[in-house]
């Protein structure tokens, strides 16, 4: 391929058709400018009026088919047109389908294309993930633990304390990695700059990318005299202690994230810690949103003629009064004893009835039961 041809397949890309301009909104506009731009062009220039236009229209609707698709717009905002549908992994060619890679040589992207430019943004994932915005997400690992809690801490949230085995910043240094009192000198590696600058050749051509330097780790300076208790690493793996706060009313499988919690890296920021709560059944209670639920069962005695009925809660002992003439499946609200909403509101404990009938009744029994027959009851 010649350096003329070489040039004239970049100008194709950058005389790509700008569909914000053809519908004469901005690239901020939202999904109803376009609507409303489209409505007012594909009227004026329909090729059924008069002044009408059909390449027009035509240009028209090919700019709303992409920008009134979210995942076209994406695409077209990332990669201009002709890179539509290049993302990695999408196909067979890795999302380059309809992409002319003849129209690639080696010198695509340096000065005989008429144009410097990095492509370690768009590539970067093809070469060990090393671009720019590699660098930019570049954080400490996530980690995450399981915790148990009883009923009781769930309703009412608790404070943990427990040891967590992961990489944390030096004690000593804090993540520098230099000894205290230590000065700084440039690091060689990378001349100060804090980044080393490559280029990698593929099938496509020739890419640049850009990494975080291994030996200072960005910072463009190392120590004088490494940190005696990391020995320069800036980090040590064991046991930390850490407190958690768990929030009342916590669902069992729920899961709370602890921002900074995880591994740390030096001159980067820490990674999550996720806590997966595991609440333990109570033989009696269950939660149901804000209010705690309990199935009870109630003597015919009781039920009839109403009486005291002595229960164990989250709350310590309490004795609830079963109203006289009481209902099977009926529903007892004890305001105030659920889970709390804040420091001033509970929700409430609603205890549903279940009404016990005697398997065997004795002859006395029996009669007694005729009797109330008798009355009609």
């Amino acid at each position: 391929m010649t350096q003329k041809q070489n040039k004239r397949v970049y100008s194709l890309k950058i005389m790509a058709k700008d569909y914000y301009e053809i519908l004469g909104v901005n690239k901020e506009a939202s999904e109803d400018d376009i609507k409303k731009a489209f409505r007012k062009l594909a009227h004026k220039y329909h090729p059924d009026k008069k002044d009408g236009d059909a390449t027009k229209f035509k240009e028209i609707n090919e700019a709303y088919s992409v920008l009134s698709d979210n995942k076209k717009r994406n695409e077209y905002n990332t990669y201009g047109k002709n890179f539509n549908g290049a993302a990695a992994g999408a196909g067979s060619n890795g999302g380059f389908e309809g992409f002319d890679f003849s129209q690639f040589t080696q010198g695509f992207g340096g000065k005989d294309a008429g144009v410097e430019f990095d492509l370690g943004d768009i590539f970067g994932s093809f070469f060990g993930g090393q671009g720019r915005q590699a660098e930019r997400t570049k954080r400490g690992r996530d980690i995450s633990i399981d915790l148990e809690l009883t009923f009781s801490e769930s309703i009412f949230g608790v404070e943990r304390n427990m040891f967590v085995t992961k990489t944390s910043l030096c004690s000593q240094c804090k993540g520098t990695r230099a000894e205290p009192g230590s000065d700084y000198k440039t690091c060689t590696t990378c001349n100060g700059k804090g980044k080393i600058h490559e280029t990698k050749r593929s099938f496509i051509g020739a890419f640049a990318s850009v990494r975080t330097c291994d030996t200072c780790h960005g910072s463009g300076k190392i120590p004088s005299h490494l940190c005696k208790k990391c020995k320069g690493a800036g980090v040590n793996h064991g046991q930390e202690e850490i407190s958690v706060k768990i929030p009342a009313g916590v669902e069992d499988g729920e899961m709370i994230r602890m921002t900074g919690g995880g591994e740390a890296i030096p001159n980067s920021q820490a990674g999550d810690l996720y806590i997966k709560i595991h609440v333990r059944k109570d033989k009696l209670y269950r939660k149901e949103g804000m209010n705690l639920v309990a199935d009870i069962s109630v003597k015919l005695t009781d039920a009839l003629l109403g009486g005291d009925l002595p229960l164990k809660t989250i709350d310590g002992d309490l004795t609830v009064t079963i109203p006289v003439g009481v209902s099977h499946g009926e529903i007892l609200r004890v305001r105030g004893k659920g889970v709390p909403i804040d420091n001033y509101r509970r929700g409430d404990l609603l205890l549903k009835i279940s009404i016990v009938l005697p398997q065997k009744v004795s002859k006395k029994a029996q009669k007694l039961i005729e009797d109330l027959r008798q009355e009609g009851i």
